[in-house]
C-alpha cells in the first residue's frame, strides 16, 4: 500500500467508524453467536498470495461485528494464531486447531511471554515437587529453584527471573556463541548436586547480540529428561522461519514447552503483537486462573470458550489478532517471504562490502537480517567510530559485547529498505573510518608519549 492509497483507506476507515458510532443504538448491545461460530466462516490456512482491501474490509462486518467484541477477537485470534503456526510449520501439538490442548496467544512482548511461560514452569514444579514430597514448603521448594539462559540471552529473561523471585544462572555459550547440550548438562549436574531445583531453560534462536542460535536438538531432549520446562525465544529470528530454506533453524521444537517471536519485529505487522504458543494450555490456565463472580459467564464451564485473560498477565486485552489478519491477507504468504529474503539478502550485501574493505572484519556468521562488524583494532577505536557515526546521525548503529570484542551492528529492518540505502550506509562508514583513522594514530602515539613523560 503506498501513500496514496494509504490516505484513500484512512478516509474510508474513518468514514466507517463514524457510521458505526452514529448507528450503535441499532445495534444488539450483546451478539448472540455461539462459541466456534468464527472457525467455519474463514479458510484454515493463510492466502499463499495477496488479497485486496476491499476483500479484506468486507468481512469486517460479515466475519467480525456478529461478535463484537469479545467472541470475535478471541476466536479471530485463535484461528489467526494456528495460521501463523501452520505458516512455520510448527507441531500439531502447539495449535488449537478444534480440539487440540494447545495454542497461541498474542503476548505484549517477547519479555512477557518468557515471563508468562516461567510463572507457569514455576507453578509446574512447586505442585509436582510437593505432590512427591508433601511435607515441603512452598518457600523451600521456591528457594531451590533455579532457572537457566544462554549469556547470549536479552536481559529480559533475567528480569523475569527477577520478577518471578527465583535464581537464574548463565549457560556459557562456545566459539559460535550457541548454547549445546553439553555445556547445560554440565550446570544441571553441579546444581542437582548442590541440592538445588533446575526447572526452566529458555532457549535462543537469533540471540540479541550477533543472532546466533542454540542447539535445540541436543538442548531439548535433555531438558525433557530431566523435568525442565524450555520455552524458546526466537523474538526476532521467527519471522525468517515462514521460509522453507530457513525452516530448519527451529528443528528441535517439538521438545519445547513454549515458543515465541514478535511479528511486530520482522513481519510487518504494527507494535505490539508478540507470538506465543503453548503445548498444553492447561499449563498457564493452572498457573493463572481466577474465577471471581463478575468475571464468569455461562460458557465457561463448556469447555468451547477459550479464555486469554488466563494465558496473560494483565486481565485486558486489545484486539490485536485484526491488524495481523490484515497483514497476512494483504500480504499473503508469498509476500512476506519475499520481504523477509529480500532483507537477508541485502544483509548479506553489506557483508561483502564489508570484506572487501582490510580495515573491516566480521564477528560473527551472518544467517538473517544483522551484520556483526568492527574495525581491526581496540575496543577504544571502534568505540570512537560508532560514536562519530551516530552523531553524524545519517544511519544509526547499536553495538555488543561478543566475548571481549567491542562490535558493532548493522540491522536491516525498515520495511522501505532497498539496495541503495544499504550502499549509502556502507560509502557512509567507510568515509568516517578514513576520517577517524587519520587522527587516530597520531593521537595515540602523542598520548603513549604523554604517559611516558
Amino acid at each position: 500500500m503506498d501513500a496514496a492509497e494509504f490516505r484513500k483507506r484512512g478516509k474510508e476507515m474513518v468514514d466507517y467508524v463514524a457510521d458505526y458510532l452514529e448507528k450503535i443504538d441499532k445495534r444488539q448491545v450483546f451478539p448472540d453467536v455461539e462459541p466456534g461460530y468464527l472457525r467455519p466462516l474463514i479458510p484454515d490456512c493463510a492466502p499463499q498470495d495477496p488479497e485486496s482491501f476491499e476483500d479484506v474490509f468486507k468481512d469486517i462486518e460479515k466475519i467480525i461485528m456478529p461478535g463484537a467484541a469479545s467472541p470475535a477477537c478471541t476466536e479471530l485470534e485463535t484461528v489467526v494464531l494456528d495460521w501463523l503456526g501452520k505458516m512455520i510449520n510448527l507441531p500439531e501439538e502447539f495449535l488449537a486447531g478444534k480440539d487440540g490442548q494447545g495454542g497461541g496467544v498474542i503476548q505484549g512482548s517477547a519479555s512477557e511471554a518468557t515471563l508468562v511461560s516461567l510463572l507457569a514452569a514455576r507453578t509446574k514444579t512447586i505442585r509436582r515437587v510437593q505432590s512427591e514430597k508433601p511435607e515441603v514448603t512452598e518457600a523451600e521448594i521456591m528457594g531451590r529453584l533455579v532457572a537457566y539462559a544462554s549469556d547470549q540471552a536479552h536481559s529480559s529473561v533475567e528480569r523475569a527471573a527477577l520478577i518471578s523471585g527465583v535464581k537464574i544462572k548463565s549457560v556459557p555459550s562456545d566459539e559460535r556463541f550457541t548454547v549445546c547440550g553439553s555445556a547445560l548438562k554440565k550446570v544441571l549436574e553441579e546444581d542437582k548436586a548442590a541440592g538445588l531445583i533446575p526447572f526452566f531453560f529458555c532457549a535462543t534462536l537469533g540471540t540479541t547480540p550477533c543472532c546466533s542460535f542454540d542447539k535445540l536438538l541436543e538442548l531439548g531432549p535433555l531438558c525433557n529428561r530431566e523435568n525442565i520446562w524450555m520455552h524458546i525465544d526466537a523474538a526476532y529470528a521467527g519471522s525468517a522461519f515462514i521460509c522453507p530454506e530457513f525452516r530448519h533453524l527451529l528443528n528441535g521444537v517439538e521438545f519445547a514447552d513454549s515458543f515465541n517471536f514478535n511479528p511486530h519485529k520482522w513481519l510487518l505487522v504494527n507494535f505490539d503483537c508478540s507470538a506465543m504458543w503453548v503445548k498444553k494450555r492447561s499449563d498457564l490456565i493452572g498457573a493463572f486462573k481466577l474465577e471471581p463472580l463478575y468475571l464468569q459467564h455461562h460458557h465457561q464451564e463448556s469447555g468451547l470458550v477459550t479464555d486469554y485473560r488466563h494465558w496473560q498477565i494483565p486481565l485486558g486485552r486489545r484486539f490485536r489478532s485484526l491488524k495481523l489478519w490484515f497483514v497476512l491477507r494483504m500480504y499473503g504468504v508469498t509476500g512476506l517471504q519475499e520481504h523477509i529474503r529480500k532483507h537477508v539478502r541485502l544483509s548479506h550485501q553489506f557483508e561483502r562490502l564489508v570484506l572487501q574493505d582490510e580495515r573491516f572484519e566480521i564477528c560473527a556468521e551472518v544467517i538473517l537480517g544483522l551484520v556483526c562488524f568492527r574495525l581491526k583494532g581496540s575496543n577504544e577505536l571502534n568505540k570512537a567510530l560508532l560514536k562519530t557515526i551516530n552523531d553524524a546521525k545519517k544511519i544509526h548503529l547499536v553495538p555488543c559485547h561478543l566475548r571481549e570484542k567491542f562490535v558493532l551492528r548493522f540491522a536491516i529492518c525498515s520495511r522501505t529498505v532497498e539496495c541503495a540505502h544499504v550502499q549509502f550506509a556502507w560509502q557512509h562508514i567507510s568515509q568516517l573510518a578514513t576520517e577517524l583513522l587519520e587522527t587516530w594514530e597520531p593521537n595515540q602515539q602523542q598520548q603513549q608519549e604523554q604517559e611516558q613523560c
